[in-house]
């Protein structure tokens, strides 16, 4: 983009000082340039500060970064700005949105004085398909999702936000949702309040998230749960977080065969986790070249009723550890273990004490949505014991299929073949169940999943 065009759009949120009472900072703009008025006032308000301190270089073409720290800079001057001004300064926003993010604390502080409301959203389409489950064939293996979001600025300190979930629809099940105990109707999965304290590092969030990672979102997120209503208090610096929190989970919608019911599908591993509660902490450290390691702790508990017959009521204490690895600009090395305090037993008496699961995967290159033609490639290895799994939705795309008791390879291509439009297919391989004879129904088997999907931003 040229710095010229760039200026003339500028020009419109220039809402400081004007060129009467600034002097031209830049030996290159002649005071009868057409730009020159708003160059100076741009300079003075602090949105251009040129080349060197001395050169403003109008006919260079500048880089998506310098456009997004001039974006940012006018950003902080969001409360002088009419409503047109204020229109083109979302606009530019959004087009520089991932530049904005990359900038890190710096613009999170000037977004928190937009004081707008924004809406956002995805849809997904997918296909899965494990071979010996009989539910999962033709139009079965088939489903979509569509997601709303709506985020206000409230102030300086309070972000509120709503979203509304479809859930998974399968095409075979005539609009109800995979999951036998939902109707299929429109729920709000996301209600919650952000507070910051007056501070970037500190945040208290109160309400329902759409899900809870065991272990954060940069782990692999063997398991968590949807629909999760929780009070939270983080606190980052950009070096180190520290999380803690209490919460409940409200609904498995992730989880389709929350019944136990299905061939192939082991019933005591895989019980609803709806009404069990947790507590959680949470300690990561950030380093060089945006790597992390993190440890993370859960007590779990469950109110009385009925829902305590199932499985996951006896598990006690999780804890975990991972580290995400990046090396260079394209290799990342993601590693993941957890372990559940719970004395497992399968229906058919078998037992694993504290059960454990190893993760590794090793993914190549970056797929990301605002980019075209980006795209990565990985390839996973999962070692869980009977019993890991503790029944919840979870964050791996294996959420169709065997999750404890085995041994897996997997492989996986996302590619953007379109602004906020990617294409992703997965395969697991070498499959091995560790112990048959402690099989909940039987037809659980080694084979493969397979896993296809379309999801769009918008």
């Amino acid at each position: 983009m040229k710095a010229k065009v760039l200026a003339a759009l500028a020009a419109t949120m220039a809402v400081s000082a004007t060129c009467a009472f600034a002097a031209n900072p830049f030996v290159d703009v002649p005071t009868d340039s057409w730009a020159y008025k708003s160059v100076v006032e741009l300079a003075d308000a602090g949105v251009i500060q040129g080349v060197d301190g001395e050169y403003f270089q109008g006919q260079r073409n500048i880089t998506r970064y310098e456009a997004a720290e001039m974006v940012a800079k006018a950003m902080a001057h969001m409360d002088k700005a009419s409503v047109e001004q204020r229109a083109l300064i979302n606009k530019l926003a959004d087009e520089y949105a991932d530049e904005l993010n990359n900038l890190g604390v710096r613009v999170s502080n000037l977004e928190n004085k937009v004081g707008n409301i924004k809406f956002t959203g995805d849809a997904r389409l997918r296909y899965r398909y494990r071979h010996g489950d009989s539910t999962k064939e033709n139009d079965n293996s088939w489903d979509y999702r569509i997601r709303l979001r709506g985020q206000a600025q409230v102030n300086d300190r309070v972000t509120a936000t709503v979203g509304l979930s479809t859930d998974n629809q399968n095409f075979g099940h005539n609009g109800t949702t995979t999951d036998t105990n939902k109707d299929g109707d429109v729920y709000a999965d996301i209600i919650k309040v952000d507070y910051n304290f007056g501070s970037p590092n500190w945040n208290l969030s109160l309400g329902r998230d759409a899900a809870y990672f065991l272990g954060g979102a940069r782990s692999y997120a063997y398991q968590y749960g949807d629909t999760f209503d929780r009070a939270e208090l983080k606190y980052n610096n950009g070096k180190v977080a520290v999380t803690a929190g209490y919460g409940k989970f409200k609904e498995n919608a992730g989880n389709d065969f929350a019944e136990g019911t299905t061939a192939g599908m082991k019933v005591a591993g895989y019980e609803d986790m709806d009404g069990l509660k947790t507590g959680y902490g949470e300690i990561e450290a950030f380093f060089g070249n945006d790597s992390a390691a993190g440890v993370y702790y859960n007590q779990f508990s469950r109110a009385g009723g009925a829902n305590d017959t199932v499985v996951d009521a006896d598990a006690d204490n999780l804890w975990g550890a991972y580290a995400s690895i990046n090396l260079g600009s394209k290799w990342n090395i993601l590693a993941n273990y957890e372990s559940v305090d719970r004395d497992f037993s399968s229906t058919t008496g078998n037992a694993v004490s504290d059960p454990q699961v190893w993760i590794g995967k090793v993914t190549y290159g970056k797929a990301v949505m605002a980019q075209p033609k980006s795209w990565d490639i990985w390839v996973e290895y999962i070692d869980a014991e009977d019993g890991a799994f503790l029944g919840g939705s979870t964050g791996s795309w294996r959420n169709f299929g065997l999750m404890d008791n085995m041994t897996s390879w997997g492989v996986g291509i996302d590619y953007v073949f379109a602004k906020n439009a990617k294409f992703s297919v997965m395969q697991s391989f070498a499959t091995d169940v560790k112990d048959h004879a402690s099989d909940g129904v039987s037809g659980q088997n080694d084979e493969e999943i397979t896993r296809a999907e379309f999801n769009f931003a918008f």
